[in-house]
């Protein structure tokens, strides 16, 4: 039997296509849409960029200076988590802060990473309390769940968002 080898390309290629194009149209419609719809449909959400991979969903938010982190980060693991699935969701807050704010929270940072790292929790808020005395505009919100410690910077127009994961890591956090 002798093949002919422009019929079988053709054959090799279309069905690649084939292929290749269900499974990005079903990842595109079928799970980043949704989850996008999702993410966008969060109060607080502004606009957001996702990347779906096969073990991890990387999100990038931008959040209204009024956001609460904690639930976003709540609404976006509740609402999404159909689609998630056993994915490991990585999630970095786009802010606006000011030079003064970083400035801010480079000083009260010590005190925060050595609560962080004793696990002595309640003493944030008193430890953000007593450098936010220095500016008078300073307003300092923190909550915390079961997974991180969530902290929100406010002043004037200037907001920065601060997630720090409660497990036990040296060195610098990753969503710092």
């Amino acid at each position: 039997m002798k093949l002919r080898l422009l019929p079988v390309v053709l054959s090799v290629i279309i069905s690649a296509g084939v292929l290749f194009g269900g499974w990005f149209a079903y990842t595109s419609f079928a799970m980043e849409n949704p989850l996008s719809d999702i993410i966008s449909k969060v109060p607080g959400v502004s606009s957001s960029t996702m990347k779906l991979d096969k073990d991890r969903v990387d999100i990038e938010v931008d959040l209204k200076g009024d956001a609460n982190l904690r639930t976003v980060v709540e609404r976006i693991n509740k609402d999404g988590a159909s689609i998630i699935g056993k994915r490991t969701v990585n999630i970095h807050v786009k802010d606006n802060p000011s030079e003064k704010l970083d400035q801010w929270w480079s000083k009260a940072l010590f005190e925060v990473a050595q609560a962080m790292e004793t696990k002595h929790y309640a003493d944030i808020p008193a430890t953000l309390q007593k450098y936010a005395a220095d500016m008078p505009n300073m307003k300092v919100e923190s909550e915390m769940d079961q997974t991180y410690v969530y902290i929100r910077l406010t002043d004037g127009d200037a907001t920065k968002f601060i997630m720090l994961p409660r497990n036990s890591q040296i060195g610098v956090w990753p969503n710092e």
